[in-house]
């Protein structure tokens, strides 16, 4: 510890003013929903509980029903660090879980981080330092994509293309300030309980519209570059087609309940998935008819395959050549499964605001 010495208002000789490292750091509690996450659930804890964070760090996991070895090892970690709390999740639902966990929390500051997540060096002091520097309601950064096989690298580079998942900057990056969202977030406890924290009617896209919420309300979300969390994609195509269908059913639930946050980049997959499925069906029909203006409704496919192809052409560098050979395919799947759950999707029921 440095001390340092300086002439007193008053006229005495010298007075002692605290550096930085003799601040108070405000306690922080981490809150974790976890469901079927052993491959990367040990490893994203204690990435959490090494932070070199000058306060008091406390972890809760809010445990769903995992069929795999997930709680075990959950219990395992918590039996070695008394920081570690667990509570039950019973429905596995992501927004359940993250408000259980919130609600057994004892912390003024909120960090939210997945099971998969791994939090950098440094993140809980620098979201801090933001918070107080900014008075936002919550401040985060980027989705850093990591992906260990040639599928998983193919999705990483998906989801950190402007041609995957649309140019969002907790996804492309961007220069710091307010945004619409962020990447899970660091939030003010006081701003969570004020709201009602998470909307549980929302399985998916929990996130962007509690911070649509947030916005309405005056709050301020805040987006740096500086603060990133490792995320694991989807290791599997079935996986992935899941994922995206959902997510397009959701996007279309927030839309339909918050029209104001419609985004042209959240409309660019139903359109070109309408648009395929609008040309497949013309040219179906016109070479069962032999009608030759419908057979033109081929083009429509025709050009998103060469568009796609190209794309990944483009977006592929530095990559393996596995992963170059997944990533037609990978951002095929994105546009079209998130299209096809926005426009096909059953409509969720009941719950909610």
């Amino acid at each position: 510890m440095t001390e340092t010495y300086a002439p007193a208002p008053d006229g005495h000789p010298i007075e002692w003013i605290a550096t930085e490292t003799e601040r108070a750091w405000p306690s922080v509690s981490v809150v974790m929903p976890v469901l079927n996450e052993a491959r990367h659930l040990a490893t994203s804890v204690v990435e959490i509980l090494a932070q070199e964070y000058g306060g008091d760090v406390e972890l809760v996991i809010a445990l769903g029903p995992s069929r795999d070895d997930t709680d075990r090892i959950a219990r395992e970690l918590a039996a070695g660090d008394s920081r570690i709390k667990l509570v039950r999740n019973p429905t596995g639902r992501t927004p359940a879980g993250l408000n259980i966990a919130v609600q057994a929390s004892s912390h003024g500051i909120i960090a939210r981080v997945d099971g998969h997540g791994i939090l950098l060096a440094g993140y809980l002091e620098r979201a801090v330092r933001l918070l107080e520097r900014t008075g936002a309601a919550n401040v985060g950064g980027l989705m850093l994509a990591v992906g260990e096989t040639g599928f998983e690298q193919a999705v990483a580079r998906a989801y950190s293309s402007k041609v995957g998942l649309g140019g969002g900057s907790f996804h492309v990056g961007g220069v710091e300030g307010p945004a619409d969202t962020v990447y899970l977030g660091v939030f003010r406890r006081e701003v969570l309980e004020r709201l009602g924290g998470f909307d549980e009617h929302y399985h998916r896209a929990q996130d962007w519209e509690l911070n649509h919420r947030i916005r309405q309300s005056g709050g301020v979300v805040w987006f740096s570059p500086d603060l990133a969390v490792t995320y694991r994609p989807r290791s599997s195509w079935t996986e992935l087609v899941r994922q995206f269908f959902h997510t397009g059913r959701w996007r279309r639930e927030v839309i339909r309940r918050h029209p104001d946050s419609v985004r042209p980049r959240y409309l660019a997959p139903p359109a070109v998935t309408a648009a395929i499925v609008a040309g497949t069906a013309a040219g179906v029909a016109g070479a069962v008819t032999g009608h030759q203006a419908l057979q033109w409704g081929w083009l429509a496919p025709a050009a998103y395959c060469v568009g796609v192809v190209s794309a990944a052409a483009a977006e592929s560098e530095g990559l393996s050549w596995r992963a170059r050979a997944w990533l037609p395919a990978v951002l095929a799947t994105v546009h079209l499964s998130w299209g096809s759950g926005f426009l096909f999707g059953s409509r969720p029921c009941g719950g909610g605001r």
